[in-house]
């Protein structure tokens, strides 16, 4: 029995169960049979007594002269017409007027008489002279209630077991329909448990649960499993870190209550296939991948029974974070950005050392030595102003090296800046590569958005303020360009929306969802003006310093 699976073991033990039920039940009905043919004779024969002890004729005989001349050949046709094996009219002693055998006349009754010589009628089950018997014993009063006589009529078991077995071919039709529809029942069960289990044993289900239950939680990336009503039904421990989820959930959820973004939820709640898709929480950036988990339809064929069609029991999503990576990318694009900033400057710078050089060669040094001056001194005061109205050195560099890269594209680029005040507040108290993911975002946007366009300009706006008593800082980015088109302003920090036209997997649609996300992370807030009076579109960022920035 250990090598049979779940299936089997359920079967043979229901049917055990439905024989012993089936039994159980047969006694019962056979049990009840006989007592009710028991009851019935007895409510027969105390009313066939009744009759005989309320006849005039009985009285009157038991009254006469000779009892049993008068009476015996009465009681005879009684019996034959009642179909009853007995009927005795007896003395208040016991003294038998009547009997089946003529010999037992006149012999003392056999049977208890106590409660009908007190004037109640009754019925037993006594062993008299034709063996046992179901019996019942009435007085015979006269009109003042004396006891006059007493009548016992009766049937004798042989009989009554006659009537009891007539019942029973019901009641084998009913043991038998009790045991096929049970039978039937666990034989179906049993198929299904086949079919759902794939008929394997016990242990092998706990083997299966205990190294999935292990896998799940081993994983490194999150893991959810959805059945095909967008409920979510399991998640390792990752899956609940990176979406926020509670430790444990007891039973299915919607996707949709359980506070994710809207693409993400929709996506999960769908059960679409996604690979390697991009999706944005408030603080990390998740690489999806969703496809269907389908049952084993052809596992019966190895065990030798017909397979089925696979058939879809929900999706399987996994998470990856991609946070850190993006962040890495972002460096990146901000080391490319000073790389293309530095080259544009040794450009710019070698054309001028030509110019110095031929003035030189005309002979006429103090114009050089001017230009080279003048030259030198513009690019110092904006190194200088970048830093002492930044004072984080990679955000400076990332300024100094957008307004180089505009130059190069024809775009005016006009900074802003606010010193940083002397009391230590300023943006090197925040994470430098958020900040970076932020300002470079937002300024590669307002560049494209005026290329191309007559006169492009892009503003930048740097400041520490006073928020309430709390210092913050405070950026602001606005373009000369068309704005953002009416009715996309609530779509413009969606992930994958753009207002810009571009071919599929172009990578458009996810600066500005990173600025959100960046934005929410440091605590602050980014508010959009879609049309300025200048024309363009106008971002404001305004971060919180933490706790304490004032020394």
């Amino acid at each position: 029995m250990r090598k049979w699976s779940l299936a089997s073991r359920l079967l043979v033990g229901q049917l055990a169960f439905i024989l012993c039920l089936s039994a159980g039940l047969s006694w019962a009905l056979y049990v009840q049979a006989e007592q009710h043919s028991y009851d019935e004779t007895a409510d027969r024969m105390l009313s066939v007594a009744e009759t005989i002890a309320a006849d005039p004729f009985v009285l009157e005989s038991v009254t006469g002269a000779d009892p049993s001349g008068s009476l015996q050949p009465y009681a005879a046709e009684v019996m034959g017409s009642a179909h009853v094996d007995f009927l005795t009219i007896m003395a208040p002693d016991r003294t038998r007027y009547t009997h089946r055998t003529e010999s037992e006349i006149g012999q003392q009754y056999i049977g208890s008489v106590d409660q009908a010589l007190a004037g109640t009628s009754f019925t037993e089950v006594y062993t008299g002279t034709l063996g046992p018997s179901v019996r019942a014993i009435v007085p015979v009063l006269d009109n003042g209630g004396e006891v006059q006589a007493l009548v016992a009529a009766g049937l004798t078991v042989d009989r009554v077991a006659i009537a009891r077995d007539a019942e029973l071919p019901g009641l084998f039709i009913i043991a038998t329909a009790a045991l096929a529809w049970g039978t039937l029942a666990s034989f179906l069960l049993s198929r299904y448990l086949r079919r759902t289990t794939q008929d394997r044993r016990p242990d092998e289900l706990a083997s299966v649960f205990a190294f999935h239950d292990a896998a799940l939680h081993s994983l490194r990336e999150g893991l959810l499993l959805i059945n095909n009503d967008g409920e979510l039904v399991l998640y390792n421990d990752q899956a609940a870190e990176l979406l926020g989820l509670p430790a444990g959930m007891s039973s299915p959820a919607d996707v949709r209550g359980l506070g994710l973004p809207g693409p993400l939820a929709e996506l999960l709640r769908t059960g679409h296939t996604a690979v390697d898709e991009f999706h944005f929480t408030k603080q990390r950036i998740l690489v999806v991948n969703q496809s269907p988990a389908m049952s084993a339809g052809t596992a019966g064929a190895a065990r030798g029974r017909k397979s089925s069609e696979p058939k879809r029991l929900g999706t399987v999503t996994t998470l990856r974070d991609h946070t850190e990576v993006e962040a890495l990318t972002g460096q990146l694009q901000s080391m490319r950005t000073l790389t293309d900033a530095l080259q544009a400057q040794a450009h710019e710078h070698a054309n001028r050392l030509h110019t110095v050089v031929s003035l030189i060669e005309l002979d006429r040094p103090a114009e050089a030595l001017e230009f080279a001056t003048r030259d030198l001194v513009q690019s110092q005061q904006l190194a200088d102003d970048v830093v002492s109205a930044v004072g984080e050195p990679a955000l400076a560099a990332l300024l100094a090296g957008k307004k180089a890269q505009a130059r190069e594209r024809g775009i005016e680029v006009e900074l802003a800046l606010q010193p940083v005040p002397d009391d230590g507040t300023g943006p090197a108290l925040l994470d430098s590569g958020e900040l970076v993911t932020i300002v470079g975002n937002l300024v590669d946007n307002a560049l494209d958005a005026v290329q191309g366009l007559p006169n492009p300009m892009v503003t930048v706006h740097l400041a520490v303020v006073d928020d309430g008593g709390q210092p913050g800082f405070r950026l602001c980015v606005q373009d000369s360009g068309p704005g953002i088109p009416a009715g996309s302003q609530e779509q413009i920090f969606e992930q994958g929306f753009s207002t810009k036209a571009s071919l599929p997997g172009t990578g458009r649609g996810f600066g500005l969802a990173l600025v959100n996300q960046a934005v929410l992370r440091l605590g602050g807030t980014l508010h959009l003006d879609s049309k300025t009076a200048t024309g363009g579109a106008r971002f404001t960022v305004l971060l919180p310093l933490p706790e304490g920035a004032r020394q």
